[in-house]
C-alpha cells in the first residue's frame, strides 16, 4: 500500500486558486466519499482550510495520486504538489504541527486537522493506517507545543492588520470598526482594535441573533447587513470574515460610500476564502484593501526570529517521523516473521519431544532443560534474520527468499501463524471528534477560522 499526499496551499498557490478549490465544511462528507470511492484508494482524509485543500489517501499504488488530482480539478493541476510514502508522512506530520502554517506556530490548524479526521470518520472514509498516522501527528504537534516556544510572541495575522491599521490611518482613537460575520479571526482583531483605542464596534451578521451574541462578548453595537452601504459610510476598518460565497463588498459599493465619507481613507481587512471584497475596490482612492496573501507577506518578515525554535520543532517532528516509519515496518514484516517462528518452534519442539523419547528416564526438571535448550536455539537462529526482515518490512527479495527457503508457503497442515503483540504509536482515534488542542498562552498566535 502506499501513503499519497495530493493539494496545495498558500506555498504553492495565490488565493485566487485557493478560493476556487476551497471546499465549503458542510461538503467535506461528500467530497471525501468521492476521494475515497476512486479505484484503489482504501482510506480518504480531506483538510480544507482557507490556505490549504490537501486530499491524504492510503492507496494500492501511486497511480491513485493522478485520479485524485483529477478529482480536485484542472484548477489544481499547475499548482498542486503529489507527495508519497515517507514524504506524505512527514507533510502531515508538518501540517498538524504548524510548520507549513501561514503564520508558524498558529494553533488551530491542529482543530482543523482533528475536524477533518472526525468528518472523514463519519463518511466512512478513514481506516486503521491513516488513524494510526494521524495519531501520532496529533501527539508529535502537542510535544511540538509543549517542548518549544514557537507560538510564544508569534506574529498573528491579528496583530499584522492592527499593525497595517495604524500606519495607514495613524492613531486609532475615536475609530469606528465594523465587523462583518463571526469569524473568530476577526473577532479577536477587532479585540485588538479596541485595546488600541476604537472607540466602536460595529457587529452585522447574517444572522441577527447571533450579532447581538457577539456584540455582546466583545462591547458592541449589533448592527443590520441590510444596512451595509451606510455602515461603509460610518466606519474606518472593516474587518470581513462571512461566509459568503460572493463578494460582500464590491468596487460600485465601496465608491459609492467614498463620496459620502468624502473620501476618507478605509482600511479593509478580508479574512475570508472565497474573499468577501472585491479586489479592484482597493484601485479606488483611499480604500486599502489587505486580504490573506497581503497579511501574509507582512507576517513572513518576522519569522526568522523564531528560527531556533521552529529548527527545535523540526526536530521533534523527524524524531516522531522515524519512530513510526520503523514501527509501521515492523508491523508489515510480521505476517513473515510470524510464520517464521511459528515453522522453528514447530521444527524445535517436534525434534525435541523425539530426543526426550528416545533418551526415557529423564525427570522433569530435565524435560524442562531439554525443551529450554532447543527454544534457546531457536531465539539465536531467527535473531539476525528477525532483524534484517524487519528492515526491509518482511517484503522484498529477503520476506520472499524467507518464505520459500523455509517452506512456509507449502504447509497447509503445518503449524498456523500466531498474532505477535506490536506497540503502536499510539491508539487508534475513536470515529469522534478527536478532543480539541490544550489552550494556548495568552501570547500565543491568534488562530484562523475556515473562513479567515
Amino acid at each position: 500500500m502506499t501513503f499519497i499526499c495530493v493539494g496545495l496551499s498558500h506555498k504553492e498557490a495565490p488565493i485566487a486558486v485557493r478560493e476556487q478549490l476551497a471546499v465549503p465544511e458542510e461538503q467535506v462528507a461528500e467530497r471525501v466519499r468521492k476521494f475515497r470511492k476512486l479505484p484503489g484508494v482504501r482510506e480518504a482524509l480531506l483538510v480544507s482550510t482557507c490556505n490549504r485543500v490537501e486530499v491524504f489517501a492510503v492507496a494500492d499504488g501511486r497511480g491513485a495520486g493522478e485520479d485524485i488530482l483529477g478529482e480536485l480539478g484542472p484548477v489544481a493541476a499547475p499548482h498542486a504538489v503529489c507527495r508519497f510514502d515517507e514524504e506524505a508522512a512527514r507533510h502531515l506530520f508538518r501540517v498538524a504541527a504548524s510548520l507549513e502554517s501561514m503564520v508558524v506556530g498558529e494553533a488551530q490548524i491542529l482543530g482543523q486537522v482533528k475536524e477533518a479526521a472526525a468528518q472523514a470518520h463519519q463518511a466512512g472514509a478513514m481506516g486503521a493506517e491513516i488513524n494510526r498516522l494521524l495519531a501520532t501527528a496529533v501527539r508529535s504537534a502537542k510535544r511540538v507545543r509543549t517542548e518549544t516556544e514557537i507560538a510564544r510572541g508569534a506574529v498573528s495575522l491579528s496583530s499584522v492588520a492592527v499593525r497595517l491599521a495604524h500606519k495607514l490611518l495613524g492613531s486609532l482613537e475615536g475609530r469606528s470598526v465594523l465587523l462583518l460575520g463571526a469569524g473568530e479571526m476577526a473577532q479577536l482583531a477587532a479585540r485588538e482594535l479596541r485595546s488600541e483605542g476604537a472607540m466602536e464596534i460595529l457587529v452585522a451578521n447574517r444572522n441577527p441573533a447571533r450579532a447581538e451574541e457577539l456584540a455582546r462578548e466583545i462591547e458592541g453595537v449589533p448592527v443590520s447587513l441590510a444596512e451595509l452601504p451606510t455602515l461603509l459610510e460610518r466606519a474606518d476598518v472593516a474587518i470581513c470574515s462571512t461566509g459568503a460565497a460572493h463578494f460582500v463588498v464590491t468596487r460600485e459599493l465601496m465608491h459609492r460610500a467614498l463620496k459620502a465619507r468624502r473620501y476618507r481613507p478605509i482600511f479593509l481587512v478580508d479574512l475570508t476564502l472565497p474573499r468577501n471584497v472585491e479586489p479592484s475596490a482597493n484601485e479606488l482612492e483611499n480604500v486599502y484593501v489587505y486580504d490573506l496573501d497581503d497579511l501574509e507577506r507582512v507576517a513572513a518578515q518576522n519569522r526568522d526570529l523564531r528560527a531556533s525554535q521552529v529548527e527545535k520543532a523540526e526536530q521533534i517532528v523527524e524524531e516522531e517521523l522515524r519512530a513510526f516509519l520503523a514501527q509501521a515496518r515492523e508491523r508489515k514484516a510480521m505476517p513473515v516473521l510470524a510464520r517464521l517462528r511459528v515453522h522453528a518452534e514447530g521444527v524445535a519442539r517436534q525434534e525435541a519431544e523425539k530426543t526426550l523419547a528416545a533418551l526415557g528416564g529423564l525427570d522433569e526438571k530435565q524435560q524442562k532443560s531439554v525443551r529450554a535448550m532447543a527454544s534457546a536455539i531457536v531465539n539465536k537462529l531467527l535473531h539476525r534474520p528477525t532483524a534484517r526482515l524487519r528492515e526491509e518490512a518482511g517484503q522484498g527479495p529477503l520476506g520472499e527468499a524467507a518464505a520459500e527457503l523455509f517452506g512456509l508457503d507449502d504447509e497447509p497442515g503445518g503449524p498456523q501463524p500466531v498474532p505477535m503483540p506490536v506497540p503502536d504509536p499510539a491508539p487508534d482515534p475513536a470515529p469522534a471528534p478527536l478532543p480539541e488542542p490544550d489552550p494556548e498562552p495568552a501570547s500565543a498566535v491568534l488562530p484562523m477560522t475556515r473562513n479567515g
